[in-house]
Protein backbone atom coordinates (compact mmCIF):
# COMPACT_ATOMS: atom_id res chain seq x y z
CA UNK A 1 0.00 0.00 0.00
CA UNK A 2 3.20 2.39 0.62
CA UNK A 3 4.82 3.43 -3.22
CA UNK A 4 8.33 2.32 -2.97
CA UNK A 5 9.50 5.93 -3.05
CA UNK A 6 7.97 7.11 0.74
CA UNK A 7 8.76 3.71 1.81
CA UNK A 8 12.80 4.47 0.85
CA UNK A 9 12.26 7.95 2.38
CA UNK A 10 10.40 6.35 5.51
CA UNK A 11 13.56 3.71 5.73
CA UNK A 12 16.04 5.86 5.46
CA UNK A 13 14.59 7.89 8.61
CA UNK A 14 14.56 4.85 10.55
CA UNK A 15 11.10 3.49 10.28
CA UNK A 16 10.63 -0.17 10.24
CA UNK A 17 7.20 -1.57 8.90
CA UNK A 18 5.26 -3.65 10.29
CA UNK A 19 2.49 -4.27 8.02
CA UNK A 20 1.47 -2.86 4.47
CA UNK A 21 0.23 0.42 6.11
CA UNK A 22 1.85 0.14 9.33
CA UNK A 23 5.30 0.90 11.20
CA UNK A 24 7.37 1.59 14.14
CA UNK A 25 10.42 3.85 15.12
CA UNK A 26 12.14 3.53 18.43
CA UNK A 27 11.79 7.22 20.07
CA UNK A 28 14.57 9.16 20.59
CA UNK A 29 13.49 8.82 24.56
CA UNK A 30 13.36 5.23 24.54
CA UNK A 31 17.05 5.38 23.56
CA UNK A 32 18.35 8.07 25.99
CA UNK A 33 16.19 6.27 28.41
CA UNK A 34 18.11 2.93 27.77
CA UNK A 35 21.41 4.65 28.35
CA UNK A 36 20.12 6.87 31.89
CA UNK A 37 20.43 9.88 29.67
CA UNK A 38 17.02 10.96 30.11
CA UNK A 39 13.34 10.50 29.66
CA UNK A 40 10.62 11.52 27.85
CA UNK A 41 8.12 14.12 29.55
CA UNK A 42 5.51 11.67 29.30
CA UNK A 43 7.29 9.65 32.24
CA UNK A 44 7.56 13.02 33.74
CA UNK A 45 4.38 13.91 33.98
CA UNK A 46 1.84 10.66 33.57
CA UNK A 47 4.46 7.65 34.86
CA UNK A 48 4.96 5.96 31.03
CA UNK A 49 8.42 4.28 30.88
CA UNK A 50 9.98 5.72 28.09
CA UNK A 51 12.18 2.09 27.88
CA UNK A 52 9.09 0.50 27.53
CA UNK A 53 7.29 2.72 25.09
CA UNK A 54 6.84 1.35 21.80
CA UNK A 55 5.97 4.41 19.67
CA UNK A 56 3.79 3.02 16.42
CA UNK A 57 1.65 4.16 13.67
CA UNK A 58 -1.44 1.68 11.70
CA UNK A 59 -1.48 4.57 9.16
CA UNK A 60 1.52 5.38 7.90
CA UNK A 61 1.32 7.77 4.63
CA UNK A 62 -2.62 8.55 5.33
CA UNK A 63 -3.86 12.18 7.08
CA UNK A 64 -6.82 13.92 6.01
CA UNK A 65 -4.60 17.43 7.01
CA UNK A 66 -1.31 18.60 5.57
CA UNK A 67 -0.41 20.76 8.81
CA UNK A 68 2.78 23.01 7.49
CA UNK A 69 4.51 21.71 11.45
CA UNK A 70 4.27 18.10 10.68
CA UNK A 71 7.98 16.21 10.72
CA UNK A 72 6.52 13.70 8.35
CA UNK A 73 6.81 13.91 4.20
CA UNK A 74 3.19 15.37 3.58
CA UNK A 75 4.21 15.62 0.13
CA UNK A 76 3.74 11.90 -0.31
CA UNK A 77 0.16 11.65 1.30
CA UNK A 78 -1.55 8.82 0.32
CA UNK A 79 -4.82 9.99 0.70
CA UNK A 80 -7.29 10.68 4.13
CA UNK A 81 -7.98 7.45 5.34
CA UNK A 82 -7.54 3.80 4.78
CA UNK A 83 -10.22 1.35 3.15
CA UNK A 84 -12.43 -0.66 5.55
CA UNK A 85 -11.74 -3.86 3.96
CA UNK A 86 -7.40 -5.59 3.51
CA UNK A 87 -5.76 -3.44 5.70
CA UNK A 88 -3.08 -4.76 8.44
CA UNK A 89 -4.74 -7.11 11.16
CA UNK A 90 -4.75 -5.94 14.62
CA UNK A 91 -3.28 -8.82 15.96
CA UNK A 92 -0.53 -9.01 13.37
CA UNK A 93 0.35 -5.77 14.03
CA UNK A 94 1.02 -6.22 17.63
CA UNK A 95 2.74 -9.49 17.30
CA UNK A 96 5.00 -7.46 14.77
CA UNK A 97 5.24 -4.25 16.16
CA UNK A 98 7.01 -5.97 19.56
CA UNK A 99 9.51 -8.04 17.59
CA UNK A 100 10.81 -5.55 15.41
CA UNK A 101 10.91 -2.95 18.88
CA UNK A 102 12.95 -5.94 19.73
CA UNK A 103 14.99 -6.40 16.83
CA UNK A 104 15.66 -2.57 16.68
CA UNK A 105 17.05 -2.33 20.03
CA UNK A 106 18.82 -5.50 19.77
CA UNK A 107 22.32 -3.38 19.15
CA UNK A 108 21.73 -1.69 22.89
CA UNK A 109 22.83 -5.28 23.99
CA UNK A 110 26.20 -5.17 23.03
CA UNK A 111 26.75 -0.75 24.03
CA UNK A 112 28.66 -0.73 28.10
CA UNK A 113 26.65 2.27 28.82
CA UNK A 114 23.17 0.41 28.37
CA UNK A 115 20.70 -0.16 31.61
CA UNK A 116 20.96 -4.04 31.24
CA UNK A 117 17.85 -3.75 33.86
CA UNK A 118 16.17 -1.73 31.40
CA UNK A 119 17.34 -3.04 28.46
CA UNK A 120 15.04 -7.25 29.32
CA UNK A 121 12.39 -4.63 30.32
CA UNK A 122 12.67 -3.03 26.78
CA UNK A 123 12.51 -6.77 25.02
CA UNK A 124 8.56 -6.48 26.54
CA UNK A 125 7.36 -3.44 25.71
CA UNK A 126 3.99 -2.02 27.69
CA UNK A 127 2.91 1.39 26.27
CA UNK A 128 2.27 1.79 22.73
CA UNK A 129 1.99 5.48 21.55
CA UNK A 130 -0.08 5.22 18.41
CA UNK A 131 1.30 8.82 17.00
CA UNK A 132 4.13 8.19 14.78
CA UNK A 133 2.74 9.54 11.40
CA UNK A 134 -0.21 9.53 9.50
CA UNK A 135 -3.66 9.79 11.46
CA UNK A 136 -4.33 7.31 13.73
CA UNK A 137 -8.28 7.02 13.32
CA UNK A 138 -7.67 6.76 8.98
CA UNK A 139 -7.20 3.00 10.26
CA UNK A 140 -10.57 1.02 10.32
CA UNK A 141 -9.59 -1.18 12.84
CA UNK A 142 -7.82 1.05 15.97
CA UNK A 143 -10.66 0.22 18.57
CA UNK A 144 -9.98 -3.45 18.17
CA UNK A 145 -6.02 -2.70 18.04
CA UNK A 146 -6.65 -1.11 21.27
CA UNK A 147 -8.74 -3.52 23.08
CA UNK A 148 -6.59 -6.44 22.16
CA UNK A 149 -3.57 -4.04 23.75
CA UNK A 150 -5.53 -3.65 26.80
CA UNK A 151 -6.43 -7.48 26.68
CA UNK A 152 -2.55 -7.96 27.06
CA UNK A 153 -2.04 -5.49 29.93
CA UNK A 154 -0.53 -2.69 27.82
CA UNK A 155 -1.54 0.93 27.81
CA UNK A 156 -2.19 3.25 25.04
CA UNK A 157 -1.93 6.70 23.78
CA UNK A 158 -4.01 7.76 20.88
CA UNK A 159 -3.44 11.29 19.40
CA UNK A 160 -5.72 12.79 17.11
CA UNK A 161 -6.16 15.58 14.89
CA UNK A 162 -9.77 15.30 14.94
CA UNK A 163 -11.16 14.82 11.39
CA UNK A 164 -12.86 11.52 12.34
CA UNK A 165 -14.60 12.45 14.90
CA UNK A 166 -17.35 9.29 14.71
CA UNK A 167 -14.51 7.40 15.09
CA UNK A 168 -12.42 8.34 17.65
CA UNK A 169 -15.91 8.35 19.47
CA UNK A 170 -15.46 4.61 19.06
CA UNK A 171 -11.75 4.08 21.13
CA UNK A 172 -11.07 4.17 24.32
CA UNK A 173 -7.26 4.31 24.40
CA UNK A 174 -5.69 4.72 28.45
CA UNK A 175 -4.96 8.25 27.11
CA UNK A 176 -6.70 10.45 24.16
CA UNK A 177 -5.49 13.30 22.66
CA UNK A 178 -6.65 15.71 20.45
CA UNK A 179 -4.64 18.68 18.43
CA UNK A 180 -5.51 21.81 17.78
CA UNK A 181 -3.24 24.12 16.03
CA UNK A 182 -4.54 27.74 15.91
CA UNK A 183 -7.48 29.53 17.57
CA UNK A 184 -9.98 29.82 15.06
CA UNK A 185 -10.97 28.76 11.92
CA UNK A 186 -9.01 31.15 9.57
CA UNK A 187 -5.81 30.54 10.85
CA UNK A 188 -6.57 26.52 11.17
CA UNK A 189 -6.90 26.50 7.54
CA UNK A 190 -3.56 28.26 7.00
CA UNK A 191 -1.87 26.03 9.43
CA UNK A 192 -3.37 22.38 9.26
CA UNK A 193 -4.70 22.62 5.59
CA UNK A 194 -7.36 20.38 6.25
CA UNK A 195 -8.04 18.39 3.26
CA UNK A 196 -11.78 17.59 4.20
CA UNK A 197 -14.05 20.80 3.47
CA UNK A 198 -15.54 21.30 6.86
CA UNK A 199 -12.70 20.10 8.56
CA UNK A 200 -13.38 22.80 11.46
CA UNK A 201 -16.42 21.55 12.18
CA UNK A 202 -14.90 18.36 12.14
CA UNK A 203 -12.84 19.28 14.87
CA UNK A 204 -15.47 21.21 16.83
CA UNK A 205 -17.14 17.55 16.86
CA UNK A 206 -14.58 15.74 18.22
CA UNK A 207 -13.95 18.11 20.82
CA UNK A 208 -17.21 17.16 22.30
CA UNK A 209 -16.32 14.06 21.58
CA UNK A 210 -13.06 14.32 23.59
CA UNK A 211 -15.34 15.83 26.60
CA UNK A 212 -18.09 12.95 26.47
CA UNK A 213 -14.79 10.45 27.04
CA UNK A 214 -14.07 11.67 30.41
CA UNK A 215 -15.12 8.98 32.30
CA UNK A 216 -13.91 6.37 30.02
CA UNK A 217 -10.17 7.45 29.17
CA UNK A 218 -7.83 10.30 30.39
CA UNK A 219 -8.38 13.05 27.87
CA UNK A 220 -5.80 15.74 26.89
CA UNK A 221 -5.88 18.68 25.00
CA UNK A 222 -2.25 19.71 23.07
CA UNK A 223 -1.68 22.88 21.27
CA UNK A 224 1.19 23.18 19.23
CA UNK A 225 2.83 26.78 19.08
CA UNK A 226 4.68 27.64 16.08
CA UNK A 227 6.50 31.41 16.79
CA UNK A 228 4.95 33.82 14.57
CA UNK A 229 1.74 32.06 13.39
CA UNK A 230 -0.53 30.99 16.08
CA UNK A 231 0.63 32.63 19.12
CA UNK A 232 -1.99 34.73 19.58
CA UNK A 233 -5.73 34.72 21.16
CA UNK A 234 -5.09 32.67 24.68
CA UNK A 235 -8.71 33.61 24.75
CA UNK A 236 -9.93 31.53 21.91
CA UNK A 237 -7.93 28.46 23.42
CA UNK A 238 -9.24 29.12 26.44
CA UNK A 239 -12.96 28.45 24.77
CA UNK A 240 -11.95 25.34 22.52
CA UNK A 241 -11.02 23.90 26.12
CA UNK A 242 -13.96 24.76 27.62
CA UNK A 243 -15.67 23.28 24.93
CA UNK A 244 -13.50 19.92 24.86
CA UNK A 245 -13.67 20.23 29.00
CA UNK A 246 -10.41 17.73 28.65
CA UNK A 247 -8.76 16.57 32.52
CA UNK A 248 -5.35 17.64 31.27
CA UNK A 249 -3.89 20.45 28.60
CA UNK A 250 -0.50 20.08 26.95
CA UNK A 251 0.34 23.21 25.60
CA UNK A 252 4.04 22.61 23.54
CA UNK A 253 6.15 24.27 21.14
CA UNK A 254 7.28 23.36 17.54
CA UNK A 255 9.58 21.46 17.20
CA UNK A 256 12.12 22.32 13.81
CA UNK A 257 12.69 18.81 13.30
CA UNK A 258 11.99 15.95 9.90
CA UNK A 259 10.46 17.47 6.44
CA UNK A 260 8.81 20.48 8.83
CA UNK A 261 11.88 22.12 8.46
CA UNK A 262 11.69 22.54 4.69
CA UNK A 263 8.79 24.78 5.40
CA UNK A 264 9.35 26.58 8.85
CA UNK A 265 12.15 28.51 9.98
CA UNK A 266 13.94 28.06 13.26
CA UNK A 267 12.88 31.08 14.25
CA UNK A 268 9.44 29.43 14.57
CA UNK A 269 10.33 27.13 17.00
CA UNK A 270 9.09 29.28 20.11
CA UNK A 271 11.69 28.93 23.74
CA UNK A 272 10.86 27.29 26.45
CA UNK A 273 10.15 30.52 27.89
CA UNK A 274 7.87 31.31 25.83
CA UNK A 275 5.88 28.42 26.08
CA UNK A 276 5.17 28.79 29.50
CA UNK A 277 4.40 32.74 29.42
CA UNK A 278 1.73 31.68 26.25
CA UNK A 279 0.13 28.26 28.61
CA UNK A 280 0.22 30.96 31.35
CA UNK A 281 -2.00 33.33 29.58
CA UNK A 282 -3.92 30.21 28.59
CA UNK A 283 -4.28 29.42 32.38
CA UNK A 284 -5.76 32.82 33.35
CA UNK A 285 -8.42 32.14 30.64
CA UNK A 286 -9.39 28.81 30.89
CA UNK A 287 -8.78 28.50 34.79
CA UNK A 288 -6.30 25.07 34.04
CA UNK A 289 -3.73 24.83 36.62
CA UNK A 290 0.01 25.08 35.72
CA UNK A 291 1.37 21.79 37.27
CA UNK A 292 4.67 20.67 35.42
CA UNK A 293 6.81 21.75 32.61
CA UNK A 294 9.40 20.10 30.80
CA UNK A 295 12.29 22.40 29.36
CA UNK A 296 13.91 19.87 27.03
CA UNK A 297 10.43 19.18 25.10
CA UNK A 298 9.22 22.61 25.65
CA UNK A 299 6.11 21.97 27.22
CA UNK A 300 4.00 22.94 29.39
CA UNK A 301 1.02 20.49 31.35
CA UNK A 302 -2.06 22.25 32.54
CA UNK A 303 -4.66 20.46 34.83
CA UNK A 304 -8.54 20.92 35.02
CA UNK A 305 -9.06 22.28 38.47
CA UNK A 306 -11.56 20.19 40.02
CA UNK A 307 -9.01 16.82 39.13
CA UNK A 308 -7.07 17.32 42.22
CA UNK A 309 -6.71 13.73 44.27
CA UNK A 310 -8.03 12.05 41.48
CA UNK A 311 -4.80 9.28 40.50
CA UNK A 312 -2.37 11.12 38.11
CA UNK A 313 0.37 8.30 37.34
CA UNK A 314 -0.24 4.74 36.13
CA UNK A 315 2.60 2.46 34.40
Amino acid sequence: MIPDELRKVLEKQQYAFIGRHSAIKICYWTKKSLLDEGVCYKQQFYGIKSHRCCQMSPSIGFCPNRCIFCWRPIEYTIGSVLPDKNVDDPDELIKNAIAMQRRQLIGFKGNPKTNMKKFAEAMEPMHFAISLAGEPTAYPKLAELIEKLHGLGKTTFVVSNGMFPDRLAEINPTQLYVSISAPNEELFKKISQPQLRNGWDLLMKSLNVLRQKRDKTRTTLRITLIKGWNMVEPENYAELIKLAKPLFVEVKAYMHVGFSSYRLSPTNMPFHQDVKEFAELISAESGYRFIDENSASRVVLLMEKDFEGRIMRFE
